[in-house]
């Protein structure tokens, strides 16, 4: 039996559903896709956890994932092996059926099979699937683009702020360089002039004192 997923044929669409897998029977859908159309899709594997009581993922799941083109004898596009989350992309090359396969295993040892005294079993399979022209999909992540590049300004802008609280201290370093230098230098040649006036002063006392000391002697 086929399941099929719907598909406007106008702009992007995203569809997220889940279902359940048995075992490791493979879950296909099919669908008809128009050429060039890119799909991107993103899954999570769930496997029941008896103490938690609810479905969780973990490491021991893992889905193939497979997309065969029907209209070009079943010629496969997609061959992926991924954990227990992931993300799978492809491009109809040309328009017609394609189908879209997963197949999970798991190393829990947990019965896989779903019925009536085990209501719990298999794989719990959510897909999200965007469909639609590289564009309409592309554009479903500018918004965080344009979050990231805002992001991106407003830390370049901190940064050029820092740049030139920076250069404002640096300039203000070298004003109070050039200023204690020049008061250094001032006080430099004050004590310099000092030194000559005291020695210019001892010489002319010396030189009066040995006048006195001669005229002195004479008399």
């Amino acid at each position: 039996m086929r399941s099929f997923l719907p598909l406007l044929s106008l702009g992007a669409v995203a569809q997220a559903l889940h279902f359940f897998i048995d075992g490791t029977t493979p879950k296909c859908f099919y669908e008809e896709l128009p050429k060039d159309t890119l799909v991107v899709g993103h899954y999570t594997a769930e496997e029941w956890d008896d103490q938690r009581h609810s479905w969780q993922k973990h490491d021991g799941i893992n889905i193939f994932i497979s997309v065969d083109e029907l209209f070009d004898n079943d010629h496969r596009v997609v061959s992926q092996r991924g954990g227990p989350g992931g993300k799978f992309t492809f491009t109809a090359a040309e328009a017609g059926d394609h189908r879209i396969c997963f197949t999970p295993t798991s190393t829990s040892g947990r019965s896989s099979w779903m019925s009536v005294s085990n209501p719990n079993g298999g794989i719990k399979l959510t897909l999200d699937m965007a469909i639609g022209e590289s564009s309409a999909i592309e554009s479903a992540d500018k918004g965080k683009l344009q979050d990231l590049a805002t992001r991106a300004k407003d830390l370049n802008n901190r940064l050029q702020d820092i740049r030139r609280e920076q250069v404002f201290q640096r300039e203000r370093e070298a004003e109070f360089r050039d200023q204690s230098e020049s008061t250094n230098s001032r006080i430099v040649r004050w004590v310099l002039i000092q030194l000559i006036v005291l020695g210019i002063t001892c010489a002319w006392q010396l030189s009066h004192l040995r006048t006195f000391f001669i005229k002195q002697k004479l008399t």
